[in-house]
């Protein structure tokens, strides 16, 4: 399981370094100031940073280990929903809305 930063995306708010219970994502220092996964292989695949970053900058991606074939995830979400976005390999998108409300219902 990891993540990827789509340096494009990413602003450098840091929201997903705070997020990252391991402390696996750093700051470039290159003038960038971007976002990067400093130490992928320890990457538990915890998703507090995709669904911290305000940009859908980072996703998630699912090898075909877990059965995504090459998948990725992205979030977004405000206060009522948090909207799951999976774009398939072959080009498909599907979307996962959870109501806050509702999250730990089950």
């Amino acid at each position: 399981m990891s993540i990827r930063i789509n340096e494009a995306r990413c602003t450098g708010c840091r929201r997903c370094i705070e997020a990252c219970p391991g402390n696996l994502i750093k700051q470039e220092h290159a003038g960038k100031r971007k976002a990067v996964m400093a130490y992928p292989k320890d990457c538990w695949g915890c998703t507090s940073c995709v669904k911290a970053c305000p940009e859908e900058a980072i996703c998630f991606y699912l090898g075909a280990d877990i059965g995504g074939l090459g998948s990725t995830v992205t979030a977004s979400e405000n206060r009522e929903k948090i909207r799951w976005k999976i774009k398939m390999r072959g080009g498909q998108e599907e979307e996962i809305v959870i109501e806050r409300n509702n999250a730990n219902k089950y």
